[in-house]
């Protein structure tokens, strides 16, 4: 478990390095405070590093909003790192800039030699929405517009890689935007790889094969399905989709938000996500990690 006395802790991702430490970066924003429905527009990236998964040591800090005016000057929020062809890490982030109606997203890149000391690459998002595809409509809610929560991956065939985003599509529904690039530098945004299927927005996506099985994992607080569970998967034919919405099911986390598929020492696969509620209160706190199995019956489950 990791819980900071003097801030929250939600949205995570991880990353093993060379010596088999396991690197969390973290969203986090100050208890001072006090509603935790502000920390959104106070965030910044944390970092800590574990050798089990369960006790962490926290280090500095790995990215917080630019100096303003930028496009990332409000927060930095959720994203994902993987290991470059040359050897160097690559974190991209959510940035957001306040226009003074809603809070506008974009996705930027930080790079490090050694997980600890991180630069901003350019001075510019990285990738934007392509309105072919994706709405630009300025949504009053607190996220925004969504263009989030990037999730990375190589591509299968050793051609290229993914990113998935959190988006709303051209009719306002949440979907997984797609983007693809050659080099992790130069960016084309594809047409989304969903549908709309009956959620607000499709959180902090992430794709991994589970006992054989490809998976899209994506929260949801929004929408006709919200009552039935806060953390889906969805079986697929390949880790690149397409991902087919109404084959979705619930995984039975109850108390956690956000969480991500995570290997162990052993290669085995756990779910860690944020303690979204204690005694009736906002907990911010990463859990530990849960086991977890996927069978076709009874899809993804803590075990």
């Amino acid at each position: 478990m990791l819980r900071l006395p003097d801030h929250w802790v939600w949205d995570s991702w991880y990353t093993t390095d060379d010596d088999g430490r396991h690197h969390v970066f973290f969203l986090r924003a100050s208890r001072a405070l006090l509603d935790p429905e502000r920390r959104h527009r106070r965030a910044s990236i944390g970092h800590a590093v574990s050798r089990d998964l369960r006790n962490w040591e926290l280090v500095a800090d790995a990215l917080v909003p630019a100096d303003g005016p930028a496009w990332d000057d409000l927060a930095t929020w959720t994203g994902s790192v993987v290991r470059g062809p040359d050897r160097r890490w690559y974190l991209f982030y959510t940035g957001v800039r306040d226009d003074g109606d809603h809070a506008v997203q974009r996705i930027g890149l930080a790079v490090s030699d050694d997980l600890h000391t991180w630069h901003r690459f350019g001075t510019k998002p990285l990738v934007e929405p392509d309105p072919t595809w994706y709405a630009l409509d300025g949504r009053a809610d607190w996220a925004g517009e969504a263009w989030r929560d990037p999730w990375v991956f190589p591509a299968p065939g050793g051609d290229g890689w993914h990113m998935l985003v959190t988006a709303h599509g051209k009719d306002g529904d949440g979907v997984i935007g797609h983007a693809f690039s050659a080099d992790l530098l130069n960016w084309t945004v594809r047409p989304p790889l969903t549908r709309p299927g009956g959620f607000g927005h499709l959180e902090v996506p992430q794709v991994a094969v589970v006992d054989g099985q490809p998976l899209l994992l994506f929260c949801s607080n929004l929408g006709a399905r919200a009552a039935e569970g806060a953390v889906w998967a969805v079986p697929g034919p390949a880790v690149t989709g397409p991902w087919d919405l109404s084959l979705a099911r619930p995984v039975s986390c109850p108390g956690l938000y956000a969480p991500r598929l995570v290997r162990d020492a052993g290669n085995a696969w756990h779910l860690i996500g944020f303690v979204s509620e204690r005694d009736g209160a906002f907990a911010g706190e990463l859990s530990d990690p849960f086991a977890v199995r996927y069978t076709a019956s009874a899809g993804l489950q803590v075990v």
